[in-house]
């Protein structure tokens, strides 16, 4: 159950950040690596799905935590040069700390399990 919400959070989190980067203008670099790692979050808890073993499954949660935290940071980042609204900005990182939380959980309970 836990898996498929996180599943569609990560999924309509994507969707957000593809909105969001629509609206930058002018940082081509920026949007990119935001949408690179925005998008990475839910490819990765989808490829867990399918992992070939529990440490294959806990492996790509934590690259999909990791681009948790690279995408808060671009977010940081474009908020503090001025490309993206303090609002914006506070909303996606919510939603990724919601998903950065969860993903901190399943990694935890799977290597408790194994």
């Amino acid at each position: 159950m836990a898996e498929n919400k996180l599943a569609d959070l990560s999924t309509e989190f994507a969707v957000r950040i593809l909105e969001v980067t629509e609206e930058i203008k002018g940082h081509h670099s920026l949007a990119n690596q935001l949408e690179r790692s925005g998008t990475s979050i839910g490819a990765n808890i989808r490829e867990a799905k399918y992992a070939h073993s529990k440490p294959d499954f806990v492996a790509k949660l934590q690259i999909a935590l990791k681009e948790c935290y690279e995408t808060e940071y671009w977010l940081e980042i474009a908020q503090k040069a001025g490309i993206l609204s303090e609002e914006a900005v506070s909303l996606l990182l919510h939603d990724s700390g919601s998903i950065r939380r969860m993903l901190i959980s399943s990694i935890n309970t799977a290597k408790a399990n194994q």
